[in-house]
Formats: structure tokens, sequence, C-alpha cells
């Protein structure tokens, strides 16, 4: 382990304090602080766009980051908002020369599923919503199914919105997703996994958070992504490197920030002399 530390985080409902839980006050400030220390290297780990991404970080007054997963992981972009064409060629033979059109002509017939607006589409992502949550894992695996019959090669990351209440089914090539794409990102910038934290809440974290770097699922979480995220850890071998944020660290709930916090501490303790100056 260096002194160095990759700080790869999810959006909506870890950094953004979107949901309904409280969110501590001064957790976006220190969050801040931590971000501006010059070991770390900060990535915005998401399933937005580059635009709906740059909109939040203006909204919430969060740090500019030093790289953004977008898309569930399927763009890779510097801080200079420039995608990375290493990653698109890295990916994009999964699909055979497809975009998400492509998929979309393939797979948006199938029952129960809709097609999201153009704004949550990507190059290299093709969105769905699934009215009824319930339906959730039947349409997936249905989606799966189509694709592999037509030779693709591709995940299919199912997730639930529960402010909306609705199903998302987002489709990629089969090597892209958050936790590859944190993966090559890792790499490239010559980090070892123990440098690594990502911080999560959702079902379309859960790659990473039942994978092999360090992860802390936020307080905020739902309780079925939390008793998800712990089964599939231990499936995978990986218990030890899932921390559930609970509160009571520097004063804070552990929700959103703070919980990012939380677990960043839990890691690595010695960046608390950071922290704890500062409260």
């Amino acid at each position: 382990m260096s002194d160095s530390l990759l700080l790869c985080t999810d959006l909506d409902r870890t950094l953004l304090p979107n949901g309904d839980a409280p969110e501590s006050p001064r957790a976006r400030e220190l969050f801040s602080l931590l971000c501006a220390q010059p070991l770390v290297t900060v990535v915005y780990v998401t399933g937005r766009d580059a635009a709906r991404v740059e909109a939040a970080r203006q909204q919430y007054g969060l740090p500019v980051p030093d790289y953004v997963v977008a898309d569930v992981g399927s763009t890779i972009m510097a801080d200079d908002g420039v995608r990375w064409q290493a990653w698109d060629d890295h990916i994009a033979g999964d699909w055979h020369g497809l975009g998400s059109v492509g998929v979309q002509e393939i797979v948006g017939a199938l029952p129960g599923l809709a097609r999201q607006d153009d704004s949550r589409q990507g190059r290299f992502k093709s969105s769905y919503e699934v009215g009824t949550p319930g339906d959730l894992q039947a349409v997936a695996t249905a989606v799966a199914e189509r694709l592999r019959d037509e030779g693709l090669i591709a995940a299919v990351v199912a997730s639930h919105d529960e402010v909306a209440d609705v199903g998302l089914i987002d489709v990629l090539p089969g090597s892209a997703g958050k936790g590859p794409a944190i993966e090559f990102l890792r790499r490239h910038l010559g980090l070892g996994s123990a440098d690594t934290v990502f911080a999560g809440d959702s079902g379309n974290d859960l790659d990473v958070l039942a994978g092999p770097l360090p992860a802390v699922l936020v307080a905020n979480a739902a309780s079925v992504v939390r008793e998800q995220a712990v089964r599939e850890a231990a499936i995978l071998g990986h218990a030890d490197l899932l921390y559930l944020a609970g509160g009571g660290v520097l004063g804070l709930n552990g929700n959103y920030a703070a919980g990012i916090l939380e677990g960043v501490l839990h890691y690595h303790p010695a960046w608390a002399k950071v922290l704890e100056e500062a409260t």
C-alpha cells in the first residue's frame, strides 16, 4: 500500500444527498477537503453522462474530479472531458460494431421493457425502464438471453430507482461496467488495489461492492442492496473488502458523503488526522 488514494465514488444517493435520508451538515465540506489533498485522485463513477455529471457537480458544489467513469462504466474521461479512446477500443468488440441503437433493435420489443429517453443513452450504453420492479430480474434475464442468441457479449445491469420506484436496465459491452472501468483506470495510473476505495449504494454498484477492491456501502443504501452486497461479497470471497457504513465516525451519520469518509478511514486511518483537524 502506498500513501496515494484512488477515491472512486458513485454519485446519486452516494455522494449526492438526493435520497430520503438526512445528510450530515459538514460531510460534503470534509469530502472536498479530502479530495484537495495532493495524494488523492478523485473519480466519479456513475450512470450519468458527462453533461449530467457536470450539472450535479455544480448543483451540489462538488470538487472537480480527476476522472469520470460515466454511463455505468462504458465511458472513461479525464478532467478535460475527452473520452479515452483506449477504453472505447477495449470494449467495442463485444458488440461487433453495433452501437446502442443496434442493441435496441434487438431487445427493444421484449415485453416489460421501455426505452429511456435519448439523454440516458450512450455510445456503449442502451438503457431501459421496467415499470413493474418485481419483474426486473425476469426482464433482465430475457434481455441477456436475446443478446446472447444474437452473438453479442453483453453485461446486463439491473437496478431499482427507489425514488421513482421503477426498475432500470443498462445494457453494456461485456467488458464494460463500473468495476472493469475502475480496474482499467487503476492499472493506467499504476496504483495498487489497496490504494483504491470505492463507495456506492445501489444495484448498479454491486459488481464493485462485491468485487476485489476495497469498497464501502453508505448507510442510506436500501436494505435489499445491503443484503445482496453482503451475500455476493461472501460468495466471491471478498467479505473483508466490503465495509458497511453505520455512522458515528467524525460525528457524522454515515449517509452519503459521511459514509464515503467513514469507509476511507476504515481502510486508510492515516487520513483521519487531516479530517479531524477540520472538525
